[in-house]
């Protein structure tokens, strides 16, 4: 017997999220317009006030003659300030990039991270990206209190290789200060061609002074779901991202486990930043029983709209799911429905928290803009935006989890002091090779754990941490964070007692 006997494919989305290797956060749950005509609401007021500047935004409302009598009085200081300007500034406007301005302020004054506007050029140029490859960095970001912050790096991506982790401020792109700019423009500044290089300078919680990160640009994994087999009749599945065809990834992946003999399942929602909001439909029907809540949308009026599972049957073997601070969006509307609706236990850390819904509304001249439009509740109602969902069982990970990158390119020795020697340092005790300090000072002890290490692992023994001997340390770390992985083991600890 198949381990899920529908999956409703009405659900399968025929839009392609926007995944052009580094991916803006604001549009990861985005729903169709049949299910929320409220962005009628704002064009009425929009599109009345900024047809006075000549943009035709569509049929929502009557155009506006400035003087005239279909004037509103609400628009009168914008009008004023824009004539104003017009008539009085000490050279010729560029009324285009006013009128954008005007736009791009109103949207940044509802301040909501998720809701953004983009010009004709800029959307124009994201969304060349988005058909015309899956390449760059590969990570999901959002603009918060006027900084760009990672929200979660993409499992197998550059930037989870180069060590980007969740809550990483980026600072600077390339030495250019982003402070300020709005997620779509960090977007597009950050993306490129496979292959090509660019250096972000972070800030990370917890750490001292600022990390440059060097990350090439490559092809973004299109998978979204990885299946393994962990032991004693236990498979781990991992969704990276709630993408297109992730529900019938991973009812495939399912099915394959269970002729590998799978008798529990733990879904590892770690690190995944969310997706199409009919995917997490889909798949969180598969783990709730029919006609239970997934969860609600209410919007500005009060109004609730219920969610229930389509399934048609409950899956016959335990399950527990992995969360944590990068756990995000759809990701936490599955989370919320098993832990509410199905009873599943939950591992790990507090999700990211992120509970509204955005549209976009496309403009004739090219230009969009996307707003949030409702905010989603768990199945018992409750609100998770910016508070994330606790697990029942909450398992930190080890301080060397976000341990900053090393780069490559730098040369560490003797007598050398700096934060780069520091974390070498932290990395060699984890590694079982102790420096004898660990203060950021390159001093004997610490050459000869660097030795020590190379003689390990067949390098050249000088004592320099750098190139080769860089590599293999990163390598090996991230080995035994894999290894370790205290999160995983509580999870299997908790399966084993659900299927006696």
């Amino acid at each position: 017997m198949e381990v899920v006997k529908a999956v409703d494919e009405q659900n399968q989305v025929q839009e392609q999220e926007q995944n052009s290797g580094l991916r803006e956060k604001s549009p990861v749950i985005r729903m169709k317009r049949p299910y929320f005509i409220m962005l009628l609401v704002f064009l009425v007021i929009f599109a009345s006030g900024i047809t006075a500047f000549a943009l035709s935004f569509g049929k929502e409302s009557q155009p506006m003659v400035i003087g005239g009598s279909s004037e509103r009085d609400e628009f009168a200081k914008l009008y004023n300030a824009y004539d104003t300007l017009k008539k009085g500034y000490y050279k010729d406007i560029d009324e285009d990039k006013v009128i954008n301005g005007a736009i791009n302020g109103m949207i940044q004054s509802l301040d909501d991270p998720y809701s953004t506007y983009m010009d004709e050029k800029d959307a124009k140029e994201f969304q060349h990206s988005v058909s015309s490859s899956f390449e760059g960095i590969g990570a999901e970001i959002q603009e918060k209190d006027g900084h760009i912050m990672i929200v979660s790096p993409l499992k197998g991506s550059p930037a989870e290789k180069a060590g980007l982790k969740p809550k990483d401020i980026v600072i600077m792109v390339d030495g250019k200060s982003i402070q300020g700019m709005t997620s779509t423009q960090a977007v597009m500044l950050i993306r490129g061609e496979k292959g090509t290089k660019v250096e972000l300078t972070i800030q990370r919680p917890g750490v001292e002074g600022t990390i440059k990160v060097p990350i090439i640009r490559d092809e973004i994994p299109i998978e979204t779901v990885h299946g393994e087999m962990v032991g004693d009749g236990i498979a781990k599945v991992q969704i990276t991202t709630f993408s297109t065809n992730t529900s019938k990834e991973l009812v495939e992946t399912l099915n394959n486990l269970q002729e590998k003999g799978m008798k529990g399942l733990i879904l590892d929602l770690r690190q995944n930043p969310g997706g199409l909001l009919e995917q997490a439909v889909s798949i969180s029907s598969m783990f709730v029983p029919k006609g239970k809540l997934l969860f609600k949308v209410e919007e500005r009026n009060g109004n609730i709209e219920e969610y229930k599972s389509k399934n048609e049957g409950n899956p016959e073997f335990p399950l527990v799911v992995l969360i944590d601070n990068g756990s995000a969006s759809a990701s936490e509307i599955l989370a919320g429905a098993v832990k509410e609706s199905a009873g599943v236990p939950l591992v790990g850390e507090k999700s990211f928290g992120k509970g509204t819904v955005q549209t976009v509304q496309d403009f004739p001249d090219g230009s969009n803009v996307k707003f949030t439009t409702a905010k989603w509740l768990t199945p018992n109602g409750n609100w998770i935006h910016k508070k994330g969902i606790e697990p029942d069982y909450k398992v930190a990970v080890p301080d060397y989890y976000n341990l900053p990158y090393l780069d490559p390119k730098l040369e560490l020795k003797k007598g050398s002091s700096s934060n780069d020697v520091k974390t070498a340092q932290q990395m060699l005790s984890v590694l079982g090779f102790d420096p004898g300090r660990k203060d950021g000072f390159f001093d004997e002890k610490t050459e000869n754990a660097v030795k020590a290490f190379q003689q390990a692992n067949k390098l050249q023994t000088n004592g320099a941490i750098t190139g080769s001997t860089t590599e293999k340390i990163i390598g090996q770390l991230q080995e035994k964070i894999i290894k370790d992985d205290p999160q995983l083991k509580k999870a299997i600890e908790v399966i084993k007692k659900e299927m006696k």
